[in-house]
């Protein structure tokens, strides 16, 4: 395991852990937007072993055009490398985390996404994305995305 891979996975288990126990609002919103913005990351270099920690069990994700894709899907595409991510990132200053009850939080923030298909077919686009995490005796995670079409002009 390489020495970023190794930090990666010392930082999710702190921030899983974090999220087991109840905390403030303030810190399960610090605990879920730091989850949130390492999922991305770990998409970004199909880091299946990452993501398969912040992800539930019985996640799915629904794409705006009415796809939907389970955890296993997800995790198949990022072992697979069935993209080359450049980019998957949080546009700076638009994520959001919103609390509803003591278990339940959405994140929503504007993605970028750029890279190429396994096909060789080159993409960059904007979609707003909106991510439901649930509070497990594991600590957070991300059980409901829903991404938006892309948006119009990349």
């Amino acid at each position: 395991m390489s020495h970023a891979a190794t930090l990666t996975a010392a930082a999710l288990a702190l921030l899983l852990a974090a999220g087991a126990a109840h905390a403030s609002p303030e810190q399960d919103r610090a605990v879920i937007a730091a989850l949130d913005t390492a999922y991305q990351a770990a998409v970004e270099r199909n880091d299946a072993d990452a993501m398969a920690a912040i992800l539930h069990p019985d996640m799915i994700l629904v794409i705006g055009r009415g796809e939907v894709f389970t955890r296993e899907d997800l995790l198949r595409s990022a072992r697979e490398r069935d993209v080359v991510y450049e980019r998957q990132v949080e546009e700076e200053g638009t994520q959001i985390v919103r609390l509803y009850g003591e278990d339940t939080a959405i994140v929503t923030a504007l993605l970028w996404l750029k890279g190429t298909t396994r096909a060789g077919e080159a993409f960059e686009r904007r979609l707003w994305f909106s991510d439901t995490y649930v509070r497990t005796a594991e600590g957070w995670r991300y059980a409901f995305g829903q991404a938006s079409v892309a948006l119009p002009g990349g």
